[in-house]
């Protein structure tokens, strides 16, 4: 028995796998070459990727795209359409007009931004199942997965590395967390730690206990930009067209899957931190942790014996 770590750089992130097992080095090599793959699919910048390819030929007439990308648009759509969610997969247009995180960053007009309101209805991706086909009712529409595409590649890499039969596997895919079998500490439970949102990276306000589970952490920190006194966080609220605007500094959810955790820690994130906390107590396998603007820190009801502040 064998264990393998190794560290890659995809997707414009740094990512982190584990394998403790037999033939650990093959399982984790042919795990980088499927993140690959994901990477030629799924990227919005790659001028060849599937998904890039949709900004352009989706409006015209229904594309046929992968099985796995088709999959993830489904399940975005769906979540998109929930009354009240913050997740929105055709949220392209409006990213694309203030470009936080990147050097071009700016705060655009109204007027700019009342143009791209009409072109970010969830609705307007239309999906034909039998063909896994995707067609654009709207003129400039574009779909943007990277609040989920994370999540839905971690747990893809976890079920391959489970199929292989690990001692203990690990997968973090810029910050999206999720873990199997006996942690490094040969016992059962993970210390993952959770971001403190007001100290540079690395400084944990706590650590949570998980097992067999995905942590993600969305936070106004990651990605800013300040312009006249103002400072904007990337997380967008696509019916205003501006940063979501609440008390939530960061908000962490702890699922089985880290797909749901990305889901859920966007759907969520434009609620008051009591309702998130509210609504994360009434559905099964999902424990959150919020941290407000002004330094309280909170958790769900069952989490409240897995948490250890640092």
């Amino acid at each position: 028995m064998t264990d393998a770590n190794q560290m890659i750089e995809l997707m414009g992130t740094k990512i982190r796998l584990y394998f403790k097992g037999e033939q650990a080095d093959q399982w984790v090599a042919e795990a980088c070459a499927l993140l690959r793959h994901y990477e030629q699919v799924f990227s919005a910048n790659d001028k060849n990727s599937q998904l890039f390819a949709l900004k352009t030929t989706a409006v015209k007439a229904p594309v046929v795209v992968d099985r796995d990308l088709y999959e993830l648009i489904k399940i975005g759509k769906a979540h998109s359409l929930e009354p009240d969610s913050f997740l929105n997969i055709a949220i392209g247009p409006l990213i694309k007009l203030w470009r936080i995180g990147f050097k071009e960053a700016r705060v655009p007009s109204q007027e700019e931004i009342n143009n791209v309101l009409g072109c970010l209805d969830p609705a307007n991706i239309v999906l034909d199942d039998a063909r896994h086909s995707v067609f654009f009712a709207q003129e400039g529409l574009e779909i943007d997965l990277g609040a989920i595409a994370k999540g839905y590649f971690s747990d893809k890499v976890m079920d391959f590395f489970k199929e292989k039969q690990p001692v203990a596997a690990m997968v973090d895919i810029g910050g999206n967390l999720l873990v199997y079998g006996e942690s490094p500490k040969n016992n059962l439970d993970w210390d993952v730690g959770i971001q403190n949102p007001f100290l540079p990276r690395g400084n944990c306000v706590a650590k949570v206990a998980i097992r067999n589970q995905s942590v993600v952490t969305s936070g106004i920190y990651e990605r800013t930009f300040k312009h006249d006194g103002n400072q904007y966080h990337h997380i967008f609220d696509s019916h205003t067209g501006y940063p979501v605007d609440n008390n939530v500094a960061s908000l962490s959810i702890i699922a089985d899957q880290s797909l749901d955790c990305d889901i859920y820690t966007t759907k969520l994130f434009g609620l008051a931190p009591q309702s998130i906390l509210e609504t994360v107590n009434q559905i099964d396998g999902l424990e959150a942790v919020v941290i407000t603007v002004d330094g309280q820190f909170a958790v769900t009801a069952n989490l409240r014996n897995k948490v250890t502040m640092a």
